[in-house]
């Protein structure tokens, strides 16, 4: 006798703010949602040691922490939470169609709504001084770490519109930003180098390469070599901020979610619907834009309500049918 598959009403995959923000609101709407944390748990804020500009923590609050919180806060109001990635999807056409979901390549679920908030990772160079150093001075988003290196020097690799722009950003709080461009030349928009020229506190060197991330727990350089001489050189700073890219971690619904073309899904205007009936995306897999943890959450919010409404007008035409 073959084994029945599980039936879920709200699936939500993915576990950073939008995932979890999610919950919350499915689970108080009675959505019974069921949550898979994916291969990061807790998602890009838990390789963050400090959060300072999320609403409500007055003195600051680790990443790892805040996610714990949130985790918390879903399962209180009876959210299930569980370790597991989705591994394959087949998702239907039809409204009020039932959506196949494999988890570990080996559970099978069935979910009537799915929420995706898996999120995106970003870009590093690799080095091993890097990633140990990652939390202690190397960080992937200026935005959110930018303040606590106000005024001293920091180094930026990158040369297109977000590098542009986050050396920027650092201008205005540090007392130095060197940027690091591989080629020799700039991929940003005109108007982005013309702002980054303008600043006399930002130097750019072409065709510069981070080869070592200098410091034992914290940044206290970069040795950088010039990639047309191979001459070496140490540059002292207490920040390296990299800003290479973003990849979307959207790669198993891919032929069946419209997408930009770095991977990006697609989502109608003002509302986390996704071309596919009861398919909705939440925070970074479908925000290019800001990937900040308040607006991923935003959207976590606003996917349960779009979930919720989908359900309730499913229903009300199944209702319709049957009198």
């Amino acid at each position: 006798m073959s084994e029945q598959v599980e039936r879920i009403k709200t699936l939500i995959i993915g576990s950073g703010p939008a995932g979890y923000t999610a919950a919350i609101y499915a689970s108080r709407a009675d959505l019974k949602p069921v949550l898979y944390t994916g291969m990061e748990p807790g998602g890009q804020l838990t390789t963050t040691t400090e959060v300072d500009n999320f609403p409500g923590y007055p003195e600051g609050v680790d990443g790892p922490t805040m996610m714990m919180q949130l985790q918390q806060q879903a399962e209180r109001f009876g959210t299930d939470v569980r370790i597991g990635m989705v591994t394959a999807v087949k998702l239907s056409d039809e409204v009020g169609g039932i959506h196949k979901i494999t988890v570990d390549d080996s559970t099978q679920l069935e979910a009537e709504t799915v929420i995706i908030s898996t999120g995106a990772s970003a870009k590093y160079l690799n080095l091993p001084s890097e990633q140990r150093l990652r939390g202690g001075g190397v960080s992937a988003c200026a935005v959110c770490d930018g303040f606590f290196y106000k005024g001293q020097e920091v180094a930026i690799v990158g040369a297109g519109d977000t590098a542009a722009e986050e050396a920027s950003y650092l201008a205005n709080i540090c007392t130095k930003v060197t940027m690091l461009v591989r080629k020799d030349y700039m991929r940003a928009s005109k108007a982005m180098q013309h702002r980054v020229n303008s600043l006399d506190n930002i130097e750019i060197r072409y065709n510069t390469e981070v080869e070592e991330v200098l410091g034992e727990q914290v940044v206290e350089g970069v040795r950088v070599v010039n990639n047309e001489t191979g001459k070496k050189e140490d540059i002292p700073v207490t920040g390296l901020f990299i800003a290479i890219g973003h990849k979307p971690n959207t790669d198993v619904f891919k032929g069946q979610l419209d997408m930009d073309e770095t991977g990006y899904i697609i989502t109608q205007p003002k509302s986390t619907k996704t071309n596919k009936p009861g398919v909705f995306a939440s925070g970074d897999a479908q925000d290019k834009i800001y990937r900040q943890a308040v607006t991923a959450a935003g959207t976590g919010c606003m996917a349960a309500l779009d979930a919720e409404r989908y359900l309730a007008a499913v229903e009300s035409k199944e209702l319709q049918a049957s009198e």
